[in-house]
């Protein structure tokens, strides 16, 4: 029962199965819808077209379609066609995508003007990389002298509350006359996403700093600097850091949206193409990397942060 238990850790070799378990569950849902014939399947992937004239192999056609052609033919006397169940062309099969995903870095765009998948990797990281660290470079000290403060945060978060619920992807096009229509804007949009957001969470996270701390630093006669860089930043320099983690998070939710702004490029357009062609697959896969980038930076964070303050208990 140890498993359940409010509030406890669960040992490390229970938390390694969860974990996994976190994984398989969804993947082997995926796996039987796509995989056990009588789970959904609402369509039928022709083998033999039979005698229907416009049934081609491979063809993709809904049950009801092919019971009333089946139907047609069986009172016609003519060749029955000849189908198996299948799920529709957007749900693509777990061997489909992992075959995509390895195709996509291997086969070369259908057209010239298009990236392959590792540029159009490399290009959103970049517009994360740079909308974010200008994000935090602004964001993070207002949040602390508003955490700090009461004068800062009179005056900084009022208009930071009204700001925040203004859509990023509203400034899309303001965005585009200003600064352009190649990276910049979309830099601009990941910004806007995060940064408001962070003033108000690092203003939150200083505000809970023990404030035992901050009555020993004034007895021994610390002023308003030495207060701030000395007691107030290292002070919550674990909590600042795993909010970053999570606010970064919040800026790859806002690549899509980013992306679809300015000129054709990075993964949201590989998505956009390959929907268009309809290969689905490549889609999912596309997806999936996204996942997996951004699970592995937030693990390399982790990590890091595990290093950086070792003497604090690590949830993650």
């Amino acid at each position: 029962m140890t498993l359940f238990a409010v509030n406890k850790s669960i040992d490390p070799q229970a938390r390694k199965i969860v974990t996994l378990l976190s994984f398989a569950c969804p993947i082997l849902l995926w796996c039987v819808v796509s995989y056990v014939p009588f789970i959904w399947h609402p369509q039928v992937e022709i083998t033999n077209p039979g005698g229907v004239s416009y049934f081609r192999e491979g063809m993709l056609v809904d049950r009801e379609v092919f019971a009333v052609e089946t139907g047609t033919c069986e009172a016609s006397g003519c060749e029955l066609p000849q189908g198996d169940p299948a799920n529709p062309v957007y749900l693509p099969a777990p061997h489909e995508v992992v075959r995509a995903f390895v195709t996509a870095f291997t086969t070369e765009p259908q057209r010239r003007s298009e990236m392959w998948l590792h540029e159009s990797l490399w290009s959103s990281i970049q517009v994360i990389f740079w909308g974010f660290v200008l994000s935090s470079i602004i964001g993070i000290p207002l949040g602390i002298l508003a955490g700090t403060y009461d004068f800062f945060s009179k005056l900084i978060e009022p208009f930071i509350e009204f700001f925040r619920y203004l859509p990023a992807p509203a400034f899309g096009a303001l965005a585009v006359a200003i600064l352009g229509i190649y990276q910049a804007p979309k830099i601009a949009i990941i910004f806007i996403g995060t940064f408001f957001q962070q003033v108000l969470v690092v203003a939150n996270t200083t505000r809970k700093l023990d404030p035992a701390l901050l009555e020993a630093a004034q007895t021994l006669g610390a002023k308003n600097r030495s207060m701030l860089f000395r007691v107030v930043v290292p002070g919550i320099l674990p909590d600042l850091y795993r909010d970053i983690r999570i606010l970064l998070g919040w800026a790859w939710t806002y690549l899509i949206v980013a992306e679809l702004i300015g000129t054709s490029s990075g993964i949201t357009w590989f998505i956009t193409q390959q929907a268009r062609y309809k290969n689905f697959d490549n889609v999912f896969a596309a997806i999936i990397m996204i996942g997996i980038m951004g699970i592995t930076i937030d693990l390399l964070l982790a990590w890091l942060g595990r290093r950086l303050f070792s003497w604090q208990k690590q949830e993650s």
